[in-house]
């Protein structure tokens, strides 16, 4: 009897009004800093809910002139934290204020290094040419300029925004003004119906294309390339944040969650399947060219997913979620160079010296380094420039890396990555239990 009393008063604490049971907790609510600017401003989001499905809200990519957009993305992170039951629990919301707080706190379009941030991205992977990166680009008010950057995501606020967005399923650019809404380019389906929905719920028009100019360097155009559901709304003018409107298309998105917002999907590269995150990096991060093929299926070690390409080993560190560094090249440089006497130099002129190792950077190998994001990708140098065999059997000039070998191509001027992706998955068939071994 006892039991059944206890029992009872369980289900009627369940129960609510009209018999449903009682709603989840509501999301959870964190604020976080993504990085700094190219002046050192922090850039922040809010993180609202723990779903799958990342869903990233981005407001004032182009400063002070936008920063309507400023005001409305703030406006919708004060009602998200006030209301996190908005948020669905197959959902992660994230808000971003401002992309730009050097151009917001300068009250200037570009960054803080005179670079407009929306014509910076590498769009290079999708399939529409017309669109891919250029110095020279198209803006406001007919204005033609060399504002996109010395070469693509040269700008730290571009190279943050990119690898944020590695592991998102849709996000939106808030930008003004026009009163309309358009989506990725080169009939990316998701972002079309993202767009739809978007523009239906906010009374803005739908445009297949932003009709006044030409966009190259497009951050929802990179977005698309990766199969991130990605619009545009453009605010109706340049001063008012239109709240209302978009929280409705905000929320919209929210209650269709699941049909929007596409997990990320992994690919196939000739016979090899790719995980989701793995290829959005290899892609965005020079693909082929630059890491070589995949050369056997993903693998997990503890929380770690781990994959060999023929120059490097890319990994998925899930702890290092909100961060750049969720997807990384695994330490090879530093592996390979165990047991070999690099010693530390001097700072001397024409060179970057870094304290950390002791060791320089100079020209070409500067040059390569500086252009991909180095410190984030392949770490800090732990060698000096010298002469030793690659894998080729040439004997050329290399640098080691904590993360990669630079080797330096005389006949075209080029610098590559030395194999060390094949060599380590060499080196761990060799050590497996299973491996047949030949004596000769």
């Amino acid at each position: 009897m006892r039991f059944l009393i206890l029992a009872a008063i369980v289900v009627a604490l369940l129960v609510g009004a009209g018999g449903r049971t009682a709603t989840a907790q509501p999301a959870s609510v964190r604020e976080l800093t993504l990085g700094t600017s190219s002046a050192g401003r922090p850039i922040s989001a809010v993180r609202i809910g723990d779903g799958a499905r990342k869903f990233v809200l981005v407001g004032d990519t182009h400063g002070g002139p936008e920063a309507n957009t400023y005001a409305l993305a703030s406006q919708l992170t004060d009602y998200f934290r006030v209301h996190p039951e908005a948020v669905p629990a197959s959902v992660s919301l994230y808000i971003i204020p401002t992309l730009n707080p050097d151009g917001l706190a300068l009250s200037t379009r570009f960054n803080a290094r005179g670079v407009d941030l929306n014509r910076n991205m590498d769009t290079s992977a999708d399939a529409c040419p017309e669109n891919d990166w250029t110095i020279h680009v198209q803006g406001a008010y007919g204005i033609e300029s060399d504002t996109g950057g010395p070469y693509a995501e040269s700008e730290i606020e571009s190279r943050l925004i990119r690898d944020f967005l590695l592991d998102a399923a849709g996000v939106i650019f808030y930008h003004s003004s026009g009163g309309d809404v358009f989506p990725a380019a080169c009939e990316h389906a998701p972002s079309i119906a993202l767009a739809q929905t978007y523009a239906a719920a906010t009374g803005y028009h739908y445009d297949r294309y932003w009709p006044n100019y030409l966009i190259t360097g497009g951050m929802h155009d990179w977005a698309g390339s990766m199969g991130i559901a990605a619009i545009t709304p453009e605010l109706i003018n340049g001063v008012d944040a239109d709240y209302d409107q978009n929280l409705a298309g905000v929320q919209a998105v929210l209650s269709n969650a699941e049909a929007l917002l596409p997990l990320p999907a992994d690919h196939m590269v000739g016979d090899v399947p790719i995980p989701a995150l793995i290829w959005r990096y290899w892609q965005s991060h020079g693909g082929s060219e630059r890491f070589g093929a995949p050369l056997a299926v993903a693998e997990h070690v503890g929380p770690i997913t781990r994959q060999f390409f023929a120059r490097a080993v890319l990994e998925i560190h899930p702890d290092q979620a909100d961060t750049p560094f969720i997807v990384q090249l695994a330490p090879l440089g530093r592996a390979t160079a165990a047991g070999q006497p690099f010693a530390p130099v001097a700072a001397g002129e024409g060179a970057r010296f870094f304290a950390q190792t002791g060791h320089t950077l100079r020209e070409s190998f500067a040059d390569y380094w500086e252009r991909s994001d180095g410190l984030n990708m392949f770490g800090y140098p732990i060698s000096e420039e010298f002469a030793a065999p690659t894998a080729d059997g040439q004997r050329r000039i290399v640098q080691y890396f904590e993360r990669a070998i630079f080797a330096y191509y005389p006949e075209d001027g080029s610098v590559r990555l030395e194999p060390l992706g094949w060599s380590a998955l060499i080196q761990q068939r060799l050590r497996a239990p299973t491996a047949v071994q030949q004596i000769r």
